[in-house]
């Protein structure tokens, strides 16, 4: 099960995104994070043949009733074969496919290209590209590994010429080929939590714990060290040096080593230090 697939259906704000979020306008809020959240979906990539409707709802240019469309044609003509299938969803036209062909993966397709995020308009730049460095589409998930050396050596500038694209665009191709239907999430770091600890009672002072940063506040971050609980660095806990706000040493996302000061079951509360862990 993909995590995001679930998240998505969370209201953004219902996370807990930052102590003001309740003095932001509301309707500002919502677009905000309804963008962030688009974004990062759009980012990911999404299997058209397994995406429930609340996911595909978040790729650009599908719209909610779209989405269920698509999910609807999926279930009553089978798995989607190829992108251009897309084409025979009720009310999702060609500005729309347009749109959300790049980030919509079909894996069960015989085009390799269709599992990839290189867009349909792009499929003839990328078989140029692959035939001016001597490969071809059946090269693509495991033969491409010098792809990039042959592009460096035949010219980003000339092949972009070649191919009728953008040196962006040549690049874009080039890291899609080498990874078909890769998620960019196996490249993130991922944070080393210990089978020993799984409650805030497994928990003891002293204890040295990797964790992700969830949130960064004014006086300090909240740290996921896997205990259902996420603990506090005070800002004083966070480096050795002062600083005037957290984000100068820490953002959202970051994988950190922090070790256990105080517990405090009754009241959920979890002090950490970040400057007390071993580098």
């Amino acid at each position: 099960q993909d995590p995001l697939a679930e998240l998505v259906k969370i209201d953004p704000k219902a996370i807990g995104v930052g102590q003001y979020q309740h003095d932001c306008p509301q309707k500002q809020l919502d677009e905000a994070l309804g963008a962030v959240v688009e974004d990062c979906v759009n980012a990911v990539g999404v299997d058209v043949n397994t995406a429930s409707a609340s996911l595909l709802g978040y790729v650009a240019g599908l719209t909610g009733s779209t989405a269920k469309n698509v999910v609807k044609y999926r279930e009553e003509n089978g798995a989607f074969t190829a992108r251009r299938q897309l084409l025979k969803v009720p009310k999702l036209g060609p500005k729309a496919y347009e749109q959300c062909a790049g980030f919509l993966r079909v894996p069960e397709s015989r085009n390799v290209l269709d599992n990839t995020g290189v867009h349909p308009e792009s499929y003839d730049a990328a078989e140029k590209l692959l035939s001016l460095c001597g490969c071809t589409l059946a090269d693509v998930g495991g033969g491409l590994a010098e792809l990039p050396e042959r592009v460096k050596a035949y010219g980003e500038e000339k092949a972009a010429q070649a191919c009728a694209a953008g040196v962006p665009t040549i690049r874009d191709i080039v890291r899609e080929l080498l990874k078909p239907g890769r998620d960019p999430r196996d490249e993130l770091p991922q944070p080393i939590l210990r089978t020993d600890v799984m409650e805030m009672k497994d928990l003891a002072a002293g204890m040295e714990l990797t964790g992700t940063v969830r949130n960064v506040i004014d006086f300090g971050a909240f740290v996921d060290i896997g205990v259902h609980q996420d603990g506090l660095v005070h800002i004083s806990e966070i480096a050795d040096r002062f600083i005037r706000h957290p984000s100068e040493i820490v953002s959202v996302g970051d994988v950190v080593k922090v070790v256990v000061l105080a517990v405090d079951v009754g009241k959920k509360r979890i002090s950490l230090s970040m400057k007390q862990a071993k580098p």
